[in-house]
């Protein structure tokens, strides 16, 4: 595992268009240090990019904060895996997709639907990145969101209901919910953005209120994209919260490891 300020271009798309010899790359983005108690991410050949020394960043980012994180990953192609450290950085989504030099849709995985409007103007949030994203970026299209907190989708602006595809967090309970989700999809390639607030707690401890969703529900969920669609790239956010308890932080790094390790193996042999 080697610590770099950006990470090489991966040439290549990231589940299709791929030689047999390729792998996606993997990206840790840390801010909290939490990865350091997660033996998944110390492989050697993954790309640890140090963000714990930028301010501003915790929640909301500010305009200098941003500048210096899409310094960090210039380098990087949107495509591959990303692992984003805790839910407060699930705005990066937002910078890996600005990469993003073709139209395509955004399905997120969240307990949030992450579409408030924001408290400061000119201030990216982990509560709103998905409503700045529509609109601003005029590559995306729709937008599907899965397994939100139903009280928390009624509250989203009405004017985005026509590009916003919600799966609430009761819909995943019956199979023809499932079925339509298999069976709805757009044409365009797929960015895949997933907070693991989006698991019940037996799958992960995150530091938001999480949702009821098994690992396995999410691999199966996963699956039927990965297996119809052009995925562009894929991130991962919802560690534990660092805590002044060393060894009660430890346990629940240990709960988000082996959740962040089953989907790292799961994506890996699919991208195979």
């Amino acid at each position: 595992m080697h610590r770099i300020e950006s990470c090489p271009l991966w040439g290549g798309a990231f589940f299709v268009e791929r030689s047999d010899e390729m792998k996606p790359d993997v990206v840790i983005m840390n801010f909290t240090g939490v990865y350091r108690f997660e033996q998944f991410a110390r492989k050697k050949d993954f790309h640890i990019v140090d963000c714990s020394r930028i301010a501003g960043t915790d929640c909301y980012c500010d305009p200098s904060a941003a500048e210096e994180l899409r310094r960090k990953i210039d380098a990087c192609s949107p495509y591959g895996i990303h692992f984003m450290d805790s839910g407060d950085y699930h705005y990066v989504t937002k910078f890996w997709t600005d990469k993003i030099r073709e139209p395509f849709s955004l399905l997120v995985f969240d307990h949030h639907p992450d579409m408030q409007a924001s408290l400061f103007d000119g201030v990216l949030s982990c509560g709103g990145w998905v409503k700045t994203m529509l609109d601003e970026n005029p590559l995306l299209g729709e937008v599907t969101i899965v397994g939100a907190d139903e009280h928390l989708i009624e509250e989203v602006d009405p004017k985005y209901r026509s590009r916003v595809h919600f799966y609430g967090e009761r819909d995943l309970q019956n199979a023809a919910a499932w079925r339509r989700f298999a069976r709805e999809r757009e044409s365009l390639p797929v960015y895949v953005s997933i907070d693991k607030d989006v698991l019940d707690r037996q799958a992960v401890i995150t530091n938001w209120d999480q949702g009821s969703l098994s690992l396995c529900g999410l691999e199966r969920l996963l699956g039927e994209v990965l297996d119809r669609d052009r995925v562009i790239g894929i991130d991962i956010c919802g560690e534990c919260t660092p805590l002044s308890d060393l060894f009660l932080e430890k346990e629940e790094a240990s709960v988000d490891n082996r959740a962040n390790q089953s989907l790292l193996d799961f994506l890996v042999r699919k991208a195979g």
